[in-house]
């Protein structure tokens, strides 16, 4: 185990220096638990997930690995308190990583709690500013609060640098549909089904099976 994970254990990192052979011993566990958690997870069984990584959790409570992955396995699960509780523990942590208040925008967005998915998200561009999941849970927090104008800025900006990026064509196209664009969203949907010829979302609204 690298010294920077270690370090992500909070307490950790001073065990493994005093103790070198129950380092090692710990060191073993931890990645026995993470291994069998991902096993379970690619299986789909998260809630095994859950269980095999949580001997390690009641060592480290506070640690910032295991509360992000326990926010990533409850999200998931669709437990989105304890989603949230896990990545606002992650988030503590270590305040300046991207990833526990990405996974909070996912958690808020799924209980369309849209103004805090939107707050969550506007945290993330001050640091990151064309960070793609970011921009894109900002665009489907805004159109939730049919602020289809909004979300449409959000959308032509990611498209000034990727292009052809399937997602944001269809997040654009939806707001334009929503604002009564509607030549400029068909327009929209149907460059979509060149790029993606099965893609769903873009044949639901040309009405093509």
């Amino acid at each position: 185990m690298s010294r920077i994970f270690v370090g992500l254990h909070v307490g950790f990192f001073l065990f493994v220096s005093a103790a070198p052979v129950l380092a090692r011993e710990a060191d073993t566990q931890v990645r026995q638990a993470y291994a069998a958690s991902y096993r379970y997870e690619t299986a789909g069984n998260y809630k095994d997930a859950f269980r095999a990584l949580f001997p390690v959790y009641k060592q480290y409570p506070s640690s910032y690995t295991v509360n992000l992955r326990f926010g990533w396995l409850n999200y998931l699960m669709k437990n989105h308190a304890d989603a949230a509780a896990y990545y606002q523990t992650a988030e503590k942590a270590l305040p300046t990583s991207l990833e526990p208040k990405l996974g909070l925008a996912a958690v808020y967005l799924a209980q369309e709690e849209w103004e805090k998915a939107e707050e969550k998200c506007n945290e993330i561009l001050k640091t990151d500013y064309y960070n793609y999941y970011g921009n894109l849970r900002l665009a489907l927090a805004l159109q939730g609060q049919k602020k289809y104008a909004q979300a449409e800025s959000v959308a032509r900006k990611m498209l000034a640098i990727l292009p052809t990026d399937v997602t944001f064509l269809n997040t654009l196209a939806v707001n334009l549909y929503l604002q009564g664009k509607y030549e400029e969203a068909y327009s929209l949907f149907y460059n979509v089904t060149i790029l993606d010829p099965e893609n769903i979302t873009a044949k639901g609204y040309l009405g093509i099976r």
